[in-house]
C-alpha cells in the first residue's frame, strides 16, 4: 500500500486502495435488501456525552431571564382568590388548601355574607360553617382553623389581621406559604409562595432540587431580589396552571420552552399543545368571579357548572 501526501496544507494523506491480482474476479457489493438489513448486527450506540454541567452564574441568569419573560407573557399575573380586605384574603387562602381557587371563589360570597368580621366567624357555629365551606374539602378541619384564627385576631389582635409573618404564623391553619400570601398581596411586603404549582416549576427549572418548602423558599430567595418575591410567585403559578401541568405539560406551546432544561416532558407537537391550554390561555374562563381590571380572560361562573 502507498501513500501520497496531497499538496494542500493542513489536508490528510490519501490512501490507494492495492489492486486486484491479474485475473481475480472482483465482487461487487449489492445494496442490502430490507432482510439484509435486518439481519446485519445492530451498531452499538455511542454513550452520550453528558452537557457541561450549568455553573451557579448561569442558572441565575437563566432564572432571571425567565422571570422577565414570564412578565411579558403575563402582565395581568395576579392572586386568584377574589378578596376585598385582609381578612377575607386570609380566610380565603386557607380555604385554598387541596381545593382550586374557584371553588373557594364560588364559596366565600356566602361565607363572607354571614361571617364579615373576625369577631363574627369566632362566634360561629361550627355545624352552620361547615355546610357553608362543604364544597371547598377537609370542612371540619378548616372549620377549626377559621374559628381558631378569627378567635385569635379578636383576642390578640384587636380584630385586625396583623402584618408581620412572625404574628401570622401563630394563627391556627396559618403556615409561612397562607402567611406570604397574606402579606404580598395584601399589605404589600414582598414574600414567595411556595405552593404546589410554584414547588414544581422551580425544580424542572433547576432553580433548586429541594422539596421542603421552606427550603425551597430559602433558595429561590437568594437568586431574585426582593422586590421580585411577590410577582415571580404569580408568575410561576399562572403559569404552572395554564401551561406546564403536573401530569402533561403542554411543552410544544410553551413561550418560554427555550429557557426550559425539562422540555420534552410534555407534549411537544404545538397543536396537540394548544389543547392542552388552561384558562385565559385556552380561551376559557379564568378562576376568580371578580378578576381585576385588565385580565384578559373571563370571569368564573358564581356556581359550578
Amino acid at each position: 500500500m502507498s501513500v501520497e501526501r496531497n499538496s494542500a496544507v493542513g489536508e490528510q494523506p490519501s490512501v490507494k486502495p492495492k489492486k486486484a491480482a491479474k485475473g481475480a474476479k472482483v465482487k461487487r457489493a449489492e445494496p442490502a435488501g430490507p432482510a439484509a438489513r435486518s439481519a446485519e448486527p445492530a451498531k452499538r450506540a455511542e454513550p452520550v456525552k453528558p452537557a457541561a454541567p450549568e455553573s451557579r452564574l448561569a442558572m441565575v441568569r437563566r432564572a432571571r431571564r425567565t422571570n422577565r419573560e414570564l412578565a411579558e407573557v403575563y402582565p395581568y399575573a395576579h392572586p386568584e382568590l377574589d378578596f376585598r380586605n385582609p381578612f377575607e384574603l386570609l380566610v380565603a387562602t386557607v380555604l385554598s388548601a387541596q381545593t382550586t381557587d374557584l371553588r373557594v371563589n364560588q364559596t366565600t360570597p356566602a361565607l363572607f355574607a354571614k361571617y364579615p368580621t373576625p369577631e363574627d366567624m369566632a362566634a360561629a357555629a361550627p355545624e352552620e360553617m361547615e355546610e357553608l365551606i362543604r364544597p371547598t374539602g377537609f370542612f371540619r378541619a378548616k372549620t377549626k382553623s377559621l374559628i381558631g384564627l378569627s378567635t385569635a385576631l379578636r383576642d390578640r389582635f384587636g380584630g385586625e389581621v396583623p402584618g408581620r409573618l412572625d404574628d401570622l404564623v401563630t394563627l391556627p391553619g396559618v403556615g409561612r406559604k397562607t402567611a406570604n400570601v397574606v402579606l404580598g398581596n395584601a399589605f404589600g411586603v414582598p414574600g414567595l409562595t411556595v405552593d404546589t404549582h410554584f414547588g414544581r416549576l422551580v425544580r424542572r427549572w433547576r432553580w433548586t432540587e429541594q422539596e421542603d418548602p421552606e427550603k425551597v423558599e430559602a433558595e429561590i430567595a437568594e437568586i431574585f431580589p426582593r422586590s421580585e418575591w411577590t410577582m415571580l410567585s404569580h408568575r410561576v403559578i399562572f403559569h404552572g396552571r395554564r401551561v406546564c401541568h403536573s401530569r402533561k405539560p403542554a411543552c410544544g406551546a410553551c413561550p418560554i420552552a427555550h429557557l426550559c432544561p425539562s422540555y420534552g416532558e410534555g407534549e411537544t407537537d404545538p397543536e396537540k399543545a394548544r389543547k392542552l391550554l388552561k384558562y385565559e390561555m385556552g380561551g376559557q374562563p379564568g378562576q376568580r368571579l371578580n378578576p381585576p381590571a385588565g385580565y384578559p380572560g373571563r370571569p368564573a361562573p358564581a356556581r359550578a357548572e
